[in-house]
């Protein structure tokens, strides 16, 4: 467009210089026609020609009136009068958050919502989203180019907050994070959808709680761990106490059939793997069988016996 009007404001120029009657401005007004002509025709074919890149579409223009047919990537032919709007339709993000430099505003950008037991939690979000391709006419007339500041950061945190009251600080923080995480996402998608945005995923980075209630919870959870722990204990005592009565009802189980079942035949029995023993012993041994029932055993070492 540019070397357009260039082009234009040459042509001009030549035709005013060619009007004078000196002969050398005729010669300078041809050279400068020349030059315009060749301005315009890059011009021009540099302006009917629109390169889209991937990821992106255009939306066109013309003196304001929007047109509904968009331009896809690559090279596209238009009207070098339209003026090309691109809008990215790759996954975006947009990041509020307390830490600083983190989010996409400088400074803390944390939503603070009030829940359903009245106290202050500070939550970090990323929300990611897409444009609808086909929607992109109307975005941009309904919105315009900043559908970020527009649609995606007040409508998010007005539904977190509208959301919050239904569940209790202890809620997000614990057992119903998952639940919240997903009624807000269901509210967002929906009016997403209405403005011509795709919700792809809605991501609670931080729950930050009050210092009372956290040190409650911190609490709560180390009292859980000491129940686990003094039942895993008891359990652990319970069966060393089983143990201790099987081995038991095994020895009174031993010495009955012992007290019931030994006679004299066992009783010799015993006492030749007894005498096994200690004929197999390192130290020698010489065992005399009586006339008695107790043998004399006589150690060939020292001689006693």
């Amino acid at each position: 467009m540019i070397l357009l009007i260039l082009g234009i404001i040459l042509l001009i120029a030549a035709t005013a210089i060619n009007k004078q009657q000196r002969e050398e401005l005729h010669k300078v007004a041809g050279g400068l026609r020349i030059g315009a002509f060749i301005l315009i025709i890059i011009g021009v074919l540099t302006s009917c020609i629109k390169q889209i890149d991937a990821g992106q579409i255009g939306v066109k223009s013309l003196f304001g009136k929007v047109d509904d047919q968009i331009l896809t990537s690559g090279l596209n032919v238009i009207n070098p009068l339209v003026d090309v709007h691109l809008l990215d339709i790759k996954t975006q993000n947009y990041t509020m958050s307390g830490v600083h430099d983190e989010g996409d505003k400088a400074g803390d950008d944390a939503i603070r919502v009030l829940t359903a037991d009245g106290l202050e939690v500070i939550i970090d979000l990323t929300v990611l989203y897409r444009v609808i391709s086909t929607e992109a006419p109307n975005i941009i007339k309904e919105t315009g180019l900043d559908y970020r500041d527009k649609i995606v950061r007040p409508l998010t945190r007005t539904k977190i907050r509208d959301n919050a009251v239904y569940f209790t600080a202890i809620d997000l923080y614990s057992t119903k994070r998952d639940l919240f995480q997903g009624r807000i996402f269901k509210s967002i998608e929906a009016d997403f959808k209405k403005r011509g945005l795709v919700l792809e995923q809605l991501l609670v980075r931080n729950i930050t709680l009050p210092n009372t209630v956290k040190g409650s919870i911190e609490e709560k959870i180390k009292a859980e761990q000491d129940a686990q722990k003094m039942e895993f204990v008891l359990q652990k005592e319970k069966q060393e106490a089983e143990r201790k009565r099987v081995e038991a009802q095994g020895i009174a189980d031993y010495q009955k059939i012992i007290s019931t079942g030994l006679g004299d035949k066992q009783l010799q029995y015993e006492q030749i793997q007894i005498m096994k023993g200690l004929i197999t012993s390192p130290n020698a041994k010489v065992i005399i069988m009586g006339g008695g029932k107790t043998p004399v055993i006589l150690d060939t070492k020292d001689g006693k016996n």
